[in-house]
């Protein structure tokens, strides 16, 4: 028998009282409408205080596939070009260099790439670009250079060197935060004042931005991480001081019921109750490989505090469209090949199977990403989702 909202609510207590987050919710959602919502644990650890299904949290990077829609929109409009040089968008992208290691006085060296960057490259993270959680050697280049990193919200923090050739390797990184800026360059608006105008309005996505309102703030779960004692805490993350850019790699934040908003515009083709944001065409090039036999590889974590090793659906063969995560076999949870997916970096999650027509998403709210209880309880999730079915 297909899983009752009765199951679903037992697997995110489950994960609550198994010590997998203080507090969850999910949404299970087909191209109608949504068809489960709960919650489970509390917003802040110890408080007493729910967690709602209207609980407003950081999503860090689900973002990006939304940045990705703002792009995509404006390649239909032919005001970006997925192969053009991105230089000619974003100057600071034109004549890439590659880190080739550091000399004997710890200082980097580099060389000039094989090609250029395009908007392809940097939806598929295959530019070159990284995070400096998970790779030591762009960790070592901002402590060498004194630059600061990408939670500055500096714009010279997206001015990195690539570790390999435009188009020949696949890692993870601040890719979407330079679509980011192209967005903004040729719409002439804030990525989120475009985003609210193109994407949050019409789809009615009214808890989502890069700033919370002060009613949003109060209905926010508190961030946690993990104690030596394996005891949870709530956290403040730092804010940026003097914030340049908003990041389009991870910035939002939202609640569950404005994400599966947008997970069925997906499964729509690009339509929710009759608006359109995306043609059926650009949804289904999106939802394609775009990076060839490259294929989706573990992230090796050199900040444990924020990341332990991370892999999505490890073992399992995963290729990357235009930012979305595409699985190239069936998952173990029951989606079946050409599923999307991917997530964001207080463990939370989201997937869209548009042969069966339907999709979910996970959000809590804690760190290091890709803990082991959490995962599993996002997978438990989604397999009773797929159960009998």
């Amino acid at each position: 028998m297909p899983a009752t909202a009765a199951d679903l609510d037992a697997v995110l207590e489950a994960g609550v009282t198994g010590g997998a987050a203080p507090g969850i919710v999910a949404a299970v959602v087909d191209a109608d409408g949504v068809t489960y919502m709960g919650a489970a644990g509390e917003r802040a650890i110890g408080s007493g205080v729910e967690m709602t299904t209207d609980t407003v949290g950081a999503i860090f990077s689900m973002t990006k596939v939304i940045t990705g829609t703002a792009a995509m929109q404006l390649v239909e409009q032919g005001k970006l070009d997925l192969d053009a040089d991105a230089g000619t968008v974003c100057p600071e992208l034109a004549n890439p260099v590659v880190l080739e290691g550091f000399d004997d006085d710890g200082q980097p060296v580099t060389r000039p790439a094989a090609g250029p960057i395009t908007l392809r490259h940097l939806l598929t993270h295959t530019a070159g670009f990284v995070y400096d959680i998970w790779n030591p050697e762009l960790a070592r280049w901002y402590e060498a250079t004194g630059t600061p990193n990408i939670f500055s919200l500096e714009k010279q923090s997206l001015v990195t060197p690539l570790m390999f050739d435009p188009g020949t390797q696949w890692q993870y990184g601040i890719n979407i935060d330079w679509v980011g800026l192209m967005v903004e360059a040729v719409s002439g608006q804030t990525l989120g004042e475009y985003m609210t105008e193109h994407i949050f309005t019409p789809l009615g996505m009214t808890d989502t931005g890069f700033a919370p309102t002060e009613e949003q703030a109060s209905r926010a779960s508190a961030m946690h991480t993990r104690m030596e004692d394996g005891a949870f805490t709530a956290i403040d993350l730092p804010a940026a001081e003097n914030p340049e850019f908003e990041m389009g790699g991870g910035g939002l934040v939202s609640t569950m019921g404005d994400y599966a908003k947008f997970i069925r515009m997906i499964l729509n083709d690009g339509e929710l109750d009759g608006v359109r944001i995306l043609s059926p065409e650009t949804v289904a090039t999106m939802s394609s490989n775009h990076m060839g036999d490259l294929r989706v590889s573990e992230l090796k974590s050199v900040m444990p505090p924020f990341s332990v090793d991370a892999e999505m659906f490890a073992g399992e063969e995963k290729s990357w469209g235009l930012t979305f995560q595409i699985h190239e076999e069936a998952s173990s949870t029951g989606a079946p090949a050409g599923t999307l997916s991917w997530a964001g970096l207080a463990n939370s999650f989201f997937w869209i199977d548009k042969e069966n027509g339907l999709g979910g998403c996970y959000l809590s709210q804690m760190i290091p990403f890709a803990e082991a209880g959490t995962v599993d309880t996002f997978y438990s999730f989604m397999s009773a989702v797929y159960a009998g079915r």
